[in-house]
């Protein structure tokens, strides 16, 4: 591991302080850290965040809101989170093992990094750890990557189950900067590779999430989230899926959906929703949803198999939380 400083704040003006000159951010470290031993990352300062008081979970008006440090198991576990927002519950067991629930955070995970095995290969081309260096899982081992969102330099796909949890249920970040304070949907955190892909997120420098909320509405408490993965125990995904319904009187009122394993960004299905809504609640109106859930994608030479997978797994997942409407 390459030599570094650390810095413990009890701040945010001293965390936002310490960035602006250059400190990167660390809570559980459960990415940073590994990605440091294999001089993947190299970071020359890191800040210590734990001690700033960002732990809370706790309702306020119609929202869900979940301070930045707020460890995954504490949310995973939390009553109200369980009742009112189940979706966001399944999302962070399924993400990790115990231990590192344990000690990961809300703001890490949202920020954690891809999980392609070229971008850790320090001898491989990876256009997202060595801007313009080439991209080897175009033409290599690419069977878990990404059929949306692809660019001819980056085809990783985004790691975070958190994350398509929260953009499907239309969760917003509170962020504070040098500027001050700004909300930001989570939708709009991540950012499509293009001809950029080392630049993942719409955070300005120095900035820190501070806080998730998240909307109570009726097709939250309806929601399930279903992880297609190679082992059941701790894996990343496959192909995944975030439902949500809002039924009334046997017809669909509302529905949320969002995939992951599929896309470079956690990927919102409007299209799937808007065909759902409407519609009477029976599998034959999941089904037909589910037949254009893969509409625009771009499977690499190994990942074809994704395009069916993503049907059937969004059609199981709102069955599943169809059983809670």
């Amino acid at each position: 591991m390459i030599p570094f400083t650390l810095q413990k704040v009890s701040t945010q003006s001293a965390a936002l302080q310490a960035a602006a000159s250059g400190g990167r951010y660390i809570a559980g470290g459960t990415t940073l850290i590994d990605l440091m031993r294999e001089e993947v990352e190299q970071p020359q300062k890191l800040v210590d965040i734990n001690a700033l008081p960002l732990g809370h979970i706790r309702i306020e008006g119609e929202e869900l809101v979940i301070g930045a440090l707020a460890r995954m198991s504490e949310v995973a576990a939390h009553a109200q989170v369980r009742a009112l927002q189940p979706l966001i519950a399944e999302s962070l067991v399924e993400g990790a093992s115990p231990q590192l629930r344990n000690m990961a955070s809300v703001g890490g995970n949202l920020l954690q990094r891809v999980r392609c095995p070229y971008f850790r290969m320090l001898d491989a081309a990876c256009n997202k750890r060595t801007p313009n260096s080439g991209c080897a899982a175009l033409g290599g081992l690419n069977a878990g990557h990404a059929i949306f969102g692809t660019s001819s330099h980056c085809i990783a796909t985004h790691p975070s189950d958190l994350a398509v949890a929260l953009v499907a249920l239309d969760a917003t970040l509170r962020v504070q900067g040098p500027a001050g304070l700004r909300a930001l949907p989570v939708e709009a955190l991540y950012r499509l590779p293009g001809r950029t892909p080392h630049l993942e997120h719409s955070l300005a420098p120095g900035e820190l999430i501070v806080e998730v909320r998240v909307p109570n509405a009726a097709h939250a408490r309806a929601a399930r989230y279903l992880k297609v993965r190679d082992r059941s125990s701790y894996e990343f995904a496959v192909v995944s899926a975030a439902a949500a319904l809002q039924v009334e009187g046997g017809v669909i009122r509302a529905a949320r959906v969002a995939c992951g394993g599929v896309g470079t960004i956690p990927w919102r299905l409007r299209a799937v929703e808007n065909q759902l809504v409407g519609k009477p609640f029976a599998r034959a109106s999941f089904e037909q949803a589910a037949n254009i859930a893969a509409t625009g994608a771009s499977p690499s030479a190994h990942n074809g198999y994704k395009v069916e997978l993503l049907g059937r797994t969004v059609v199981r997942a709102l069955e599943m939380a169809g059983e809670r409407t």
